[in-house]
C-alpha cells in the first residue's frame, strides 16, 4: 500500500544543505496503523509531507496505493490526494464559514459532487463521532474536541485507501485523545485503510500495531508497538 524506495529529501544546496531524510526503505501495507516517533528535526514531517504527496523526493520513488507519485503529474497528484488519502492535522484546518456537515462534505465539493446522498453520508460521519447535535455548527462555536473530530470526519468521508494524522490528539484531553485515536484504529481495522501517525505521545504511539522510531532523516527502531505500563491514562488509551 505505501512503499518507499532508497528515498531521500534535501533542502538547499552546497554547504547550506539540509538533509531532512537520507535513503529511506520502508514498506506499509494496507491494514496496519503505524505510529512515527522522533525528535524535532529527525524527519518525521518530512515522510509524512512526502506520503501525503504534498511534497516530492529529492531522490528515489514514493508508491502510493500502487502509484509512483514521483510520475504524476500536479493535477493527477492533486485528485490521488483528493481522493485517495486522508489528511489529519493538529490544527483541524476547517474553513470557519462553513458548517460542520459542510467542512465535512468539502473533499466532496471539490470534486464537484456534492449530492442529497454525499450530504447524508457526510451528517452519518459526524453521528458516528458522536457530534449528530452539531451538524450546522460553524466551528467557532465548536470546542477543539469537537473541531477535531469534524476533522476527523473530514478525513474519512471519502473512504480513503491512507489515512495520515499530524499530531492528531496534541491539542486534546486525554478522554478526546483516546476518541480520535479509537476512530483511527477502526478505520484500519474495519476498512483495511492504511494509518499513519506522527505524534510525540508515547501513550498515543502505542495504540498503533507498529512503531517507527526516525532519528536524523534514518529509520532508527521498526517494530511492533508495545503497550505501555498500566495506569488509569494509559488503560483509556489502550482502547479496550
Amino acid at each position: 500500500m505505501i512503499e518507499l524506495q532508497k528515498v531521500g529529501k534535501q533542502y538547499g544546496s552546497g554547504d547550506s544543505a539540509v538533509h531532512a531524510l537520507r535513503e529511506v526503505d520502508l514498506q506499509i501495507g494496507a491494514g496496519q496503523f503505524v505510529s512515527i516517533m522522533g525528535p524535532s528535526g529527525s524527519g518525521k514531517s518530512t515522510l509524512l509531507n512526502l506520503l501525503s504527496a504534498l511534497d516530492r523526493p529529492t531522490s528515489g520513488r514514493v508508491i502510493l496505493d500502487s502509484r509512483d507519485i514521483g510520475a504524476l503529474g500536479d493535477d493527477e497528484v492533486t485528485l490521488f490526494r483528493r481522493t485517495r488519502i486522508g489528511l489529519v492535522f493538529q490544527f483541524f484546518n476547517l474553513l470557519p464559514t462553513m458548517t460542520a456537515v459542510e467542512n465535512v462534505l468539502l473533499p466532496r465539493m471539490l470534486g464537484g459532487r456534492a449530492t442529497a446522498s454525499d450530504r447524508a453520508d457526510a451528517e452519518t460521519l459526524l453521528r458516528q463521532v458522536g457530534l449528530g447535535h452539531r451538524l450546522n455548527h460553524r466551528p467557532g462555536a465548536l470546542s477543539g474536541g469537537e473541531m477535531q473530530r469534524v476533522a476527523i470526519a473530514r478525513a474519512f468521508v471519502t473512504a480513503p485507501a491512507i489515512i495520515l494524522a499530524d499530531e492528531p490528539t496534541g491539542n486534546l484531553d486525554s478522554a478526546t485523545g483516546s476518541e480520535v485515536l479509537r476512530l483511527l484504529r477502526e478505520q484500519a481495522e474495519t476498512r483495511g485503510a492504511t494509518v499513519v501517525m506522527v505524534t510525540h505521545d508515547a501513550r498515543a504511539a502505542a495504540v498503533g500495531n507498529r512503531l517507527i522510531e526516525i532519528r536524523d532523516g534514518r529509520i532508527h527502531r521498526d517494530g511492533a508497538a508495545q503497550p505501555l505500563a498500566t495506569s488509569a491514562g494509559t488503560a483509556a488509551l489502550a482502547l479496550g
